[in-house]
């Protein structure tokens, strides 16, 4: 068995991986830049990201070690919502997903020494329509500043918002789990 080093400092990540009863260590490299072509549909770009996450540790991975990479971002329209820089951003995007279905997608690269095998993962997700209180009291209860979309599933407003999702749950709290685990299996 490989030696698995999950490339993350996502608690959610972490939590989902030590789900597969894998042993791994977590190690990040400092200053790996997440930028991307303007010119990239949004589908493309979590694959592109993890992709670029992946070359950071092509010189120093070790015969044995598998690295995994991942981004999740999630896409309303042909809109990226990253990150929230602050309260007023995030309600901006709490807005802009209620009421209607986003897409989140994953990408994931598996790094060895002489393989690498990338892929990305689409969920889709419906909100109901969040009223002004739902969205101001979320915000402050839960700080979601270092979520993609400004969402947990996994939280309270996933909880009492989220009408439907078509695909992987695990991918929309961050990592595509059953399919990180097939495609480990291959290796």
């Amino acid at each position: 068995m490989k030696h698995i080093i999950l490339a993350s400092n996502s608690p959610r990540r972490r939590e989902l991986l030590a789900g597969l009863n894998l042993d791994f260590e977590v190690r990040v490299l400092p200053g790996i830049p997440e930028n991307y072509p303007r010119s990239l549909p949004a589908s493309e770009v979590a694959g592109f990201i993890a992709r670029e996450k992946a070359d950071a540790y092509r010189e120093i991975i070790g015969q044995n070690d598998l690295v995994v990479t991942a981004d999740t971002v999630v896409v309303v329209g042909n809109e990226i919502l990253g990150k929230p820089k602050d309260a007023e951003d995030a309600r901006r995007m709490l807005r802009l997903i209620s009421g209607r279905t986003h897409q989140v997608v994953t990408g994931v690269c598996l790094l060895t020494a002489d393989k690498e095998r990338c892929f990305s993962v689409t969920t889709d997700v419906t909100f109901k329509q969040l009223s002004e209180e739902e969205v101001t009291y979320y915000i402050e209860n839960y700080k979601p500043f270092d979520k993609a979309g400004s969402y947990g599933i996994q939280e309270w407003i996933g909880y009492v918002g989220v009408t439907s999702i078509s695909g992987s749950y695990f991918n929309v709290m961050g990592l595509p789990v059953q399919r990180v685990w097939e495609e480990i299996k291959k290796l």
